[in-house]
């Protein structure tokens, strides 16, 4: 084949190259923005105009919401097929190649900065995961909740088809984000609960000798929570026994003598004020799965950092207090810090010290 043939050929075969940029404010909720072409909502980003598609990312931004930013870490590429989305007949949209790049966490600050682009951008929003699929065209959507899995993930760039992942990952197979996360904006206090005040509630942060901790995952749709929770009259007002039980009970799991972080002040329960206690501890050993006695739920164990477990949930500003007694905590306990990394099943009878 001669050079002009080939040429020929590839160009015959030629597909569209787009680039868009995920966002997060500061509960982890995604930056929307509102088109004037579209009843949909869509990412910030658009087509590649001859340059990388990073530089058209940030070109993208700056012309959308009058933001400059780099953009140096790719979250997905998607392979949007024909088929994969619905586009005018007279467009012979050919397919397209679509860059998902991170655009990290904004601050309140600058968020203030977005300036939109009259007669194109009509406004922007921030919206919990869970409801991208109302908001977003199907494919879109997809799109955009895998590539946040991949960024709470940490893995590099994931590749997809239509929206889905070639390789789902854990997150991916119980589809995380999908419902609303739980919402605890309640302060952080330092110490034990205040004489007097009803204790709800008690989650430990249980960690691997590796410095993950556990999370337990609903199957169908990814709603995360820490082992624990409420007091029985058998616990005697003791936050440990609660801990304790609940931990074997829910999660087939035994642990250390738990050390107290601190407590949330939650004062609009239903039942009046009241303490949600949060503790760490060990694991010491791992028995079979089996559905919690309470509720009746199989939950899938899953290891995670405790900034991915932070992720996972909208605790707002005060779960940076609550990071941070974690952390000191882990200390205390001697064990290591976790670099980030893909949630990984905690399989049944798992041996510890191999983690």
């Amino acid at each position: 084949m001669t050079d002009k043939a080939y040429g020929a050929l590839r160009a015959s075969a030629a597909v569209w190259v787009g680039a868009s940029v995920l966002i997060t404010n500061q509960r982890g909720q995604v930056l929307l923005q509102r088109v004037s072409y579209r009843s949909t909502r869509l990412l910030p980003g658009g087509a590649v105009e001859g340059e990388p598609p990073a530089q058209g990312a940030v070109r993208e931004l700056e012309e959308e919401l009058g933001v400059r930013a780099s953009v140096t870490r790719a979250l997905a590429v998607d392979w949007v097929s024909p088929a994969g989305r619905t586009m005018p007949p007279i467009m012979n949209f050919p397919g397209e190649l679509l860059h998902v790049f991170d655009g990290g966490v904004w601050d309140e600050d600058r968020i203030a900065s977005i300036r939109c682009a009259p007669g194109e951008i009509e406004a922007v929003e921030f919206a919990e995961p869970a409801d991208l699929p109302t908001l977003m065209a199907p494919d879109d959507a997809r799109r955009a909740l895998s590539a946040l899995r991949a960024r709470t993930n940490g893995t590099g760039a994931v590749l997809l088809e239509d929206g889905r992942p070639l390789v789902p990952t854990l997150l991916d197979r119980v589809n995380a984000f999908t419902r609303h996360r739980a919402a605890h904006h309640w302060p952080w206090q330092k110490g034990p609960a205040p004489a007097g005040m009803p204790v709800r509630q008690c989650w430990g942060w249980l960690f691997a000798p590796d410095g993950r901790v556990l999370t337990l995952l609903d199957p169908a749709n990814g709603a995360a929570c820490l082992p624990g929770g409420t007091p029985e009259p058998q616990d005697q007002g003791d936050p440990a026994a609660t801990l304790t039980r609940e931990a074997a009970e829910e999660a087939a799991v035994r642990i250390s003598v738990p050390v107290l972080l601190g407590y949330l002040a939650d004062e609009h329960h239903s039942s009046g004020p009241c303490v949600r206690v949060r503790m760490a501890a060990r694991l010491t050993d791992v028995g079979p799965s089996r559905p919690d006695p309470a509720t009746g739920q199989t939950y899938v164990r899953a290891l995670a950092t405790p900034e991915q477990v932070i992720e996972l949930f909208d605790w707002g500003l005060p779960a940076a207090d609550q990071l941070a007694a974690v952390h000191q905590a882990r200390a205390r306990l001697g064990i290591p810090r976790a670099g980030r990394q893909p949630l990984t099943e905690l399989p049944d009878a798992t041996d510890l010290t191999t983690l």
